[in-house]
């Protein structure tokens, strides 16, 4: 254990033998550092933590108090690696993935299904104050300097963000895309032709089966671990059996799951895929939303050969709707830019300048230490709820960052089913079978906890965990 988990750990045992109870007052930070050698900045880690799993909760200028509300357990977590078929499979997903998710596309819905989280966690008023002025002084030469690769201000803050976690992406090799989606893309559209094999996780996010079926690719999807990720070993084999010509890859809170590969195994996963020349499309848009004491490094971190193709965007993190992502290529950056030319052309001046504006002087770490600790609640709550509510041998994963929870139910129940007697109700989720190539995974459900908690949230996850109760 660290420091902080070790305390953290001491405090809980003391609240759940009653020690300490629910309405007390945590001793001050600096009297906790004192009396156990260590830093203010681990006991703060400490009490976010605790923070986090609902044991306790700040008060403005008050310290921190005893809530007593993570005594209601969550579930067991999941821990069973997949087991896909193997071998490349043609694709026909998109139908369903549409229906499914143009059905929840509503206000009015209990939005459990959704991708994103809610906008009001936000700071879209302070991104409108740059972007006015951003309009208001726009060069008019703007609008054609750096077409297709973006706006050179934009470009190097990116770089100074990927430089302060040790990373060097030069300007040049960043392309700015109308969101990471398109990024993805165009990476995908890069490396690959059609008839093609892509490495895919098992479960893998829909939009990456739906890309593949588009281009004419056959996806190879490979045994994946909740919580560490794909399977280095069964990867290998893949590769040797089926010669794929890239992968597809979600390395940190990997979408449904949440899983984060540990440091060690993503540069063994680089090294892997360097030996075979295998280029590596890494879709990591949740990164900065993590709960822990550092930001993961992707795989991209340990790339020395130019075959990572990092994709990521603003829209998870700070600025829904402006649509801005990015791709740091590599080798490929001319390719990726040649295929943004001939497809889009380009991206949103005004929003990149705004970006760019808001990234130099905005306060952007401040707002995802906010974001962060919003998301760590929130997560707590949703898998206590999940916990009280869902049938008996129901299991959830507990990201370490991320707003997805993958909830594994009994194995008799239908998450298809689930999905739309909960849509009856005004619910929606994202049933396992979109995540999957072979429509596999019947039995789970992908919860997002990125919306705020009210009695609305309550009563919804009541109504849910009697559907999977009726459905098991």
């Amino acid at each position: 254990m660290k420091r902080y988990e070790a305390l953290a750990a001491d405090i809980e045992a003391s609240i759940r033998n009653g020690t300490l109870k629910t309405g007390d007052r945590l001793p001050s930070v600096r009297l906790t550092g004192e009396s156990r050698g260590v830093s203010a900045s681990t006991v703060f880690q400490a009490y976010y933590l605790l923070e986090a799993r609902g044991l306790v909760r700040a008060r403005d200028r008050s310290g921190y108090y005893v809530t007593g509300g993570g005594l209601r357990d969550a579930p067991p977590e999941s821990t069973h690696t997949s087991r896909p078929a193997g071998g490349p499979l043609s694709l026909d997903v998109s139908g369903q993935v549409f229906d499914i998710l143009e059905a929840s596309m509503s206000r009015k819905v209990v939005p459990f299904g959704s991708a994103f989280p809610s906008p009001l966690l936000f700071p879209l008023a302070r991104l409108g104050q740059f972007m006015a002025a951003s309009a208001k002084s726009l060069d008019p030469w703007s609008t054609v300097d750096d077409l297709t690769p973006g706006s050179a201000a934009l470009r190097r803050q990116i770089a100074l963000r990927y430089l302060a976690e040790g990373i060097q992406s030069p300007a040049e090799e960043i392309v700015v895309t109308n969101g990471a989606l398109e990024a993805l893309n165009l990476c995908l559209a890069a490396v690959t032709r059609p008839g093609d094999a892509v490495i895919v996780e098992s479960p893998t996010f829909y939009a990456a089966l739906q890309a593949l079926e588009r281009r004419g690719l056959r996806a190879i999807e490979v045994p994946t671990h909740p919580g560490e990720g794909i399977d280095l070993g069964a990867l290998e084999a893949a590769i040797a059996a089926h010669k794929p010509t890239a992968c597809w890859l979600m390395t940190t809170f990997q979408n449904p799951l949440g899983s984060l590969m540990p440091d060690a195994k993503k540069k063994a996963l680089v090294e892997l895929l360097a030996r075979h020349q295998l280029p590596l499309i890494e879709d990591d848009v949740y990164a900065e939303l993590y709960f822990g004491e550092r930001r993961p490094a992707p795989a991209k971190a340990f790339d020395t050969q130019g075959l990572v193709l990092h994709c990521s965007s603003f829209s998870k993190c700070l600025a829904p709707g402006y649509r801005i992502g990015w791709a740091s290529a590599g080798r490929f950056a001319h390719q990726v830019a040649r295929e943004k030319l001939t497809t889009t052309l380009a991206t949103s001046v005004p929003s990149q300048l705004a970006l760019a504006g808001y990234l130099e002087k905005g306060g952007l770490d401040k707002h995802l230490r906010k974001l962060r600790q919003t998301l760590a609640l929130q997560q707590a709550t949703f898998a206590q709820a999940v916990g009280h509510y869902f049938p008996a041998g129901t299991r959830a994963t507990r990201p370490l960052g991320g707003y997805f929870l993958w909830v594994e139910l009994p194995a008799q129940a239908n998450a298809l089913e689930i999905h739309r007697k909960a849509l009856e109700r005004g619910i929606s989720v994202a049933p396992g079978p979109i995540f999957s190539a072979t429509r596999a995974f019947t039995h789970c459900l992908r919860l997002n906890y990125g919306h705020p908690w009210d009695s609305l949230s309550e009563q919804a996850m009541q109504t849910l965990g009697r559907l999977a109760g009726e459905a098991s």
